[in-house]
């Protein structure tokens, strides 16, 4: 593994950096707190900064010994925000705000980040422009689309974007990308079926909703086995059945709220479309009504092919070829995605190991993602910002 030296000198403080944070996590649109750290460090390391993108965002300018005149930029992207959860490690650096926590690696990824910001600062031994992205509310805000509303990328244009995850159970020392869909779809529905209440031990003088929304759920499932093309992935989950007050009441109405993933807008596009008939349909076939509401959230994230194949080789000269696996898609989503919309890039995983880094205190459960007993892994924080510095050498050195 070839960590640059520098970075791994300094590895201790940005551990201790990474864990000042996590006791101090900081819900979507509020990293106050976080901004003010990372812009004092940037500050420190003598790199110019933008504030307020996106309501807390950050973006640091680190042009090269050409002083950016050579008009090549990139940009890297970190995660700033944390969970609405209470954690359950008792550790040093555990929450101190009940109900928040760094449950996903956020403060990671900013650790990361920073490190790789310290060394470009030090040595801008390449032409052109690195723009340090800070952002906020990845957790169901949208930071990044709040970010690119707010000029994200007129005021810092760049040719390329790149993002990275840490990813519990892959071995450590690995990393992962692969080019196309990587992260699904987010979107969530909410639909009531309005029928008309009565007494239940008569339920002729009456429209009971809950029969048609139970037939609904069923329904549901023969979009994605019949409509759409088996090749093609996409989930239909409903979450949530609500209805009734009492045993002898038939309800006025039934709730259905879920989600829907996809790697596709297509896919995406046909499974909205074939919801809202079915629902309506059914719902007119028993003589009740129905509200449908369809929110599309985050699109898929979808990595360029060829800044994915460069990542991978950029990978491959740190780690080693046999070190750089599959990165298999997830029904999980990512904010990254608007950015992957707007600049060609690619989303990585670097692996976090099995949960075995962290430290006495720690909880109960697995060391996954939105887990209360989770942990980022320290020993994370040279080999990602290496990845991050070689691969903004390399993307900037090209012809």
């Amino acid at each position: 593994m070839q960590v640059i030296e520098s970075i791994a000198q300094h590895a201790g403080a940005m551990a201790a950096l990474r864990r000042d944070l996590h006791a101090h996590p900081e819900l979507r649109f509020e990293e106050t707190r976080t901004a003010d750290v990372v812009a004092q460090q940037l500050t420190e390391w003598g790199i110019p900064l933008h504030r307020g993108l996106g309501t807390t965002g950050v973006v640091g300018i680190v042009h090269g010994r050409d002083g950016g005149a050579c008009g090549r930029a990139l940009g890297l992207r970190a995660d700033m925000d944390a969970l609405p959860m209470t954690e359950s490690n008792t550790f040093a650096h555990a929450s101190r705000h009940v109900g928040k926590m760094h449950a996903c690696g956020h403060d990671g990824h900013t650790a990361m980040l920073l490190a790789a910001a310290q060394h470009l600062a030090q040595h801008r031994d390449f032409d052109g422009t690195v723009y340090l992205i800070f952002q906020p509310a990845e957790e169901g805000g949208g930071g990044a689309r709040e970010m690119i509303k707010d000029g994200l990328f007129t005021l810092f244009p760049m040719q390329a974007v790149f993002g990275m995850h840490n990813w519990p159970g892959m071995l450590p020392g690995q990393m992962a990308v692969s080019p196309g869909p990587v992260m699904a779809s987010s979107n969530e529905f909410k639909i009531t079926v309005c029928g008309k209440g009565g007494h239940a031990a008569m339920p002729h003088t009456g429209i009971d909703p809950v029969p048609i929304a139970c037939q609904m759920v069923l329904a549901f499932q023969t979009i994605l086995t019949r409509n759409k093309k088996p090749v093609d992935a996409g989930v239909i989950s409903v979450t949530m059945v609500h209805a009734g007050e009492a045993t002898n009441v038939v309800p006025n109405t039934c709730e259905l709220q879920g989600t829907v993933r996809t790697f596709s807008i297509e896919v995406l596009d046909l499974i909205e479309r074939r919801m809202r008939q079915v629902a309506e349909h059914l719902c007119a076939a028993h003589e009740a009504t129905c509200d449908f509401q369809f929110v599309r959230n985050y699109p898929p994230t979808i990595n360029a092919a060829p800044e994915a194949a460069f990542a991978r080789q950029v990978m491959e000269s740190i780690v080693g070829a046999d070190n750089v696996v599959e990165q298999e898609p997830t029904m999980g989503a990512e904010d990254f995605a608007f950015m992957l919309q707007a600049v060609p890039g690619a989303y990585c995983f670097i692996a976090n190991g099995d949960g075995t880094h962290r430290d006495i205190g720690h909880g109960g459960g697995p060391c996954t993602l939105h887990n209360p007993s989770y942990d980022f892994n320290d020993a994370l924080i040279p080999l990602g910002a290496t990845y991050w510095v070689r691969l903004a050498q390399a993307w900037l050195a090209r012809a």
